[in-house]
């Protein structure tokens, strides 16, 4: 009798230390579980929305700053913008020649990175602290150019070659004038490198906007009806007051 006395008297003894170790492990492990859910570096890329297209033309109505528009959600890249609401910025997509929305029909044109897409990438941003195109190409642009007074270029453009110490050497500048003002267009060059090149531009807008799309450079030729037509589809989606 005394000998099991002694075995329950041990096993209690042990059994008092070993609920607080595992209360101390269990603890411990949350706490690690804690801090590399709140300090573990993200990857790169992490939390950013991947294109989701879809041919649906239903109305989205969403605001970027105090503008508020109404898009058809066939315009709208990613399917978190398609909830609507406030937001800092949205993606939009339309497809040459006629800038329509995404469809079915032109869905090619967006699995594949080809030089003669069709596709217009638009970005409409709130905060963004662009110059006026005038004012950009006199304070940044032709002070990095080789020749402040370009030369004549394709399509009714003036176009500027950057000097090989600029940060835009692997860019042409292209100028062109329309009722609104001047048009700049960053294009990337034309070289063995360039398996897709685009052109840029970017224009700010009333109330702390920004605007900004992409083409590609094979599209060049029609730059005077691309900004036409963006102009009047961001016109025709805003809400009237």
């Amino acid at each position: 009798m005394s000998h099991t006395g002694d075995e329950l008297g041990h096993a209690r003894r042990r059994s008092g230390w070993l609920i607080p170790l595992a209360v101390f492990f269990v603890t411990a492990c949350l706490s690690a579980a804690m801090l590399a859910y709140y300090f573990a570096p993200v990857s790169p890329g992490a939390g950013e929305e991947q294109p989701a297209p879809t041919d649906a033309t239903r109305p989205i109505a969403l605001s970027v700053g105090t503008e508020h528009f109404h898009i058809p959600a066939n315009y709208i890249l990613t399917a978190g913008a398609r909830r609507g609401g406030a937001m800092d910025a949205v993606q939009l997509i339309a497809i040459l020649p006629d800038l329509k929305g995404y469809s079915l029909g032109a869905a090619p044109d967006f699995t594949a990175n080809a030089p003669d897409s069709r596709v217009v990438a638009i970005t409409l941003k709130l905060g963004a602290t662009v110059l006026p195109e005038q004012e950009r190409l006199d304070r940044v642009y032709l002070t990095q150019v080789e020749d402040p007074k370009g030369r004549v270029g394709p399509y009714g453009l003036r176009q500027y070659a950057f000097r090989a110490d600029s940060g835009y050497h692997d860019q042409d500048l292209f100028l062109g004038a329309s009722d609104a003002g001047p048009v700049v267009l960053l294009c990337t060059k034309l070289t063995p490198d360039a398996a897709s090149p685009s052109c840029l531009r970017d224009l700010p807008m009333e109330k702390g906007l920004s605007l900004s799309y992409r083409f590609k450079r094979a599209h060049l030729g029609e730059w005077r009806a691309i900004a036409a037509g963006i102009g009047s589809r961001i016109e025709a989606f805003r809400d009237k007051e």
